[in-house]
């Protein structure tokens, strides 16, 4: 995995009084534990992966004992469907996924969930990841909760508010028989803090203390005509139940202030932009104190009519900060007070951005905007002395664009396909999700489209037949168990499609930290499972299959080549196989340092170019893209060109040197071997080069 969090995980024993201190994520884990959940699981993806991670690091010590079952869910799909437990029993759970892609996945699951109803706390924990630090689509979990009723918190960030809101959470969805998401954003997944701690609670029906019995209720089942019934009860029951459960546990919460002809109205993960926005302008303390009164929506779905009613009373203005579009909490608000016919101003996206992460600066000037006068003049003085900044740059910071770690084995396989590219024309690349996507970047550029996670190989089944070459998909290992061998290998067999896969297999869900998929040979609790990607793919029919080395870039080079000219038909797949490196280099490092430290005798692959030899053209980073393969300054006072250079951060893979021999480059690069805690022979036969070097020399 990405890390270890034993030491975090401790914490999750505290019981009443103690202090746990770490991470948003701790804290919601250790609530799940305080509420006596029975179940947790989910999908690993960011900004809530390593959710997943402290589980796994925490059932031998906690979970096991307690009776809570971890469940390392296939896909989203399957972590939602695990809730169905709590349809029928008295069963708390828990699952957790990356919004909004992951929701989308889940989607089906959990339509029929909210339909049919829970009668055990169902909880989804997803990873908001919307705005600047970002990764996927632009879109929030917010529309999903309004077409499915779906309980939706986006809580004020602090530890023991997100505690707080994961036991609420639970008892909202018992109150209401609704599934409740609790929305966590990038920065409070992250964010540190303290959170005092409750004892943790044993759950009643757990692995220990099992089920006796089954449950039987046609009218829990979706399907005619019980669906008729439960859409009834989500509208005359369940929300209804939902509002009067969040009114009187006061989920919502107002900070009075002393101006009563505005309000400021909110959701609570843009709390503390908003109070430190209000600060800079004067019109707040640094305690979360307001002059503008706030109202601060910890649920923002449902939204309580009389709640807000009750804020709009006697005010003339009022503003909504509400990210990203469509804005659903400012239409419902002006309809409410359309249908009142309250005379207060509502001011919403006209005010600030329609779309886009609402940061700081954002807000700083929104809010001037709305209070006008004084504040309008402060924000403009407080933005001209934030400028500043970037006028004392000496230069401009440099690019960073994403890029494949150093040694990464899925590079040379872009390599491969780049060079074979050159030489047999360019072809349709359809990419996928994953480390794989930044070969859409430069120097590699290939990946004409990407459209979900593990469809790589299902969003080029149109292109296929049409194309005049054989176009190439992408799948790794984790795309491939969790949707690819269905929508994307099976679909393609079964419709006969005459195309290239290549499924990158480097045995861990990379992206999101190296957690274990079934190509690892262990699930997250340690036990040994046989899995093959082979044997899946041979079992489905597939003849023209090839397993490569893809650091041998001329191996996997000649492979490709023959997979798009063969006379073969129907679906061509190869897997290029090599364990993630960060992950190998996590494992072998320690390892080393252990033996030197011993005095044990290790050997170092190293590469370099032959600054002599090198012509500065620069071809091998076109086709190479390592971080360790930089330029430095031409030790040659007559050549003014820079040279290529293979800097200190290098893990000797060796894929520079291939891809300069596959490419045809220019033989410039070279390989030694450091030799650490040498022998006598060594040490002999290296004084012995020395002398024989330096007699040359002199000569």
């Amino acid at each position: 995995m990405e890390r270890s969090f034993a030491e975090e995980v401790k914490q999750l024993g505290f019981g009443q009084g103690q202090v746990l201190r770490g991470e948003g994520i701790l804290a919601i884990t250790k609530a799940l534990l305080q509420s006596g959940v029975s179940y947790v699981g989910g999908y690993p993806g960011a900004p809530v992966s390593h959710l997943l991670d402290v589980m796994a690091d925490a059932n031998e010590p906690l979970l096991k004992p307690m009776g809570v079952y971890l469940d390392a869910s296939a896909s989203e799909a399957a972590a939602a469907a695990l809730l169905g437990a709590s349809i029928n029993y008295p069963m708390r759970g828990a699952v957790t996924w990356k919004s909004i892609v992951g929701t989308n996945v889940a989607a089906d699951a959990l339509s029929n969930l909210s339909s049919a109803g829970v009668i055990g706390g169902a909880l989804i924990v997803v990873g908001e990841d919307y705005g600047a630090g970002a990764s996927v689509i632009q879109e929030r979990t917010h529309a999903f909760a309004l077409k499915s009723s779906l309980c939706l918190f986006d809580p004020r960030p602090s530890l023991q508010n997100f505690a707080r809101v994961v036991e609420e959470g639970f008892g909202l969805s018992e109150a209401s028989n609704l599934p409740a998401v609790i929305s966590l954003r990038i920065r409070a997944a992250h964010m540190r803090g303290a959170l005092v701690c409750k004892d943790n609670v044993r759950p009643a029906i757990s692995m220990r203390d099992r089920l006796t019995r089954h449950s039987f209720d046609y009218a829990r089942i979706s399907h005619p005509p019980s669906t008729y019934a439960q859409e009834a009860q989500k509208f005359e029951t369940r929300l209804p139940a939902a509002r009067r459960y969040i009114a009187a546990h006061a989920l919502n919460e107002v900070i009075p202030g002393e101006d009563k002809e505005l309000g400021i109205i909110l959701q609570g993960g843009l709390t503390p932009t908003v109070l430190r926005g209000l600060e800079l302008l004067g019109q707040a303390d640094v305690f979360g104190g307001s002059r503008v009164p706030l109202l601060v929506l910890n649920v923002i779905h449902p939204l309580v009519p009389e709640q807000l009613l009750d804020f709009l009373e006697g005010k003339r203005r009022v503003l909504v900060l509400e990210e990203g579009m469509p804005n659903f909490i400012e239409q419902e608000l002006k309809a409410l007070a359309y249908d009142r016919s309250l005379s207060v101003r509502i001011e919403g996206k006209d005010t600030v951005a329609a779309q886009g992460e609402f940061v700081p600066e954002l807000v700083l000037a929104a809010l001037a905007r709305f209070l006008g006068g004084d504040a309008e003049r402060r924000r403009a003085a407080l933005s001209g002395h934030a400028g500043q900044g970037r006028a004392r740059l000496q230069s401009p910071l440099p690019k960073r664009p994403p890029a494949f770690c150093t040694g990464c084995p899925e590079r040379p396989v872009f390599s491969a396909l780049k060079i074979a590219q050159r030489e047999l024309g360019e072809t349709h690349v359809a990419a996928d999700i994953g480390c794989h996507a930044f070969a859409t970047l430069p120097p590699f550029n290939q990946g004409n489209t990407i459209l979900g996670y593990g469809l790589g190989l299902a969003s080029a089944s149109a292109v296929a037949p049409n194309f005049d070459k054989r176009v190439i998909s992408i799948l790794g290992d984790g795309g491939f168990w969790h949707s690819g061998l269905t929508t994307g290998v099976a679909n393609a067999v079964f419709n006969k499609q005459d195309s290239v896969l290549v499924i990158l297999e480097n045995f861990y869900t990379s992206a999101t930290g190296q957690q274990h998929n079934p190509s690892t040979g262990k699930n997250p609790q340690g036990e040994r499972v046989r899995m093959s990607i082979a044997e899946t793919i041979r079992s489905l029919g597939v003849p023209w299959m090839r397993v490569v080395n893809p650091y041998r870039v001329g191996e996997t080079l000649k492979t490709v080549k023959e997979a798009m000219t063969t006379a073969a038909g129907g679906l061509k797949v190869i897997i290029a196989r090599a364990e993630c490196q960060l992950e190998r280099q996590r494992r072998v490092k320690p390892q080393i340092s252990a033996r030197l430290k011993a005095g044990g005798r290790v050997v170092t692959p190293r590469f370099g170019v032959d600054p002599d030899v090198c012509t500065g053209d620069k071809s091998c980073m076109r086709f190479n893209g390592c971080p360790s393969l930089t330029l430095k300054d031409n030790p040659d006072p007559l050549r003014e060109d820079p040279v290529a250079h293979v800097d200190q951060t290098c893990v000797g893979c060796g894929l520079c040197g291939e891809v300069a021999h596959a490419a045809v480059l220019c033989p410039s690069f070279f390989e030694t071997r450091v030799v650490h805690n040498p022998d006598r022979w060594e040490r002999a036969l290296d004084a012995a080069r020395r002398w024989v070097i330096g007699r040359l020399q002199a000569a």
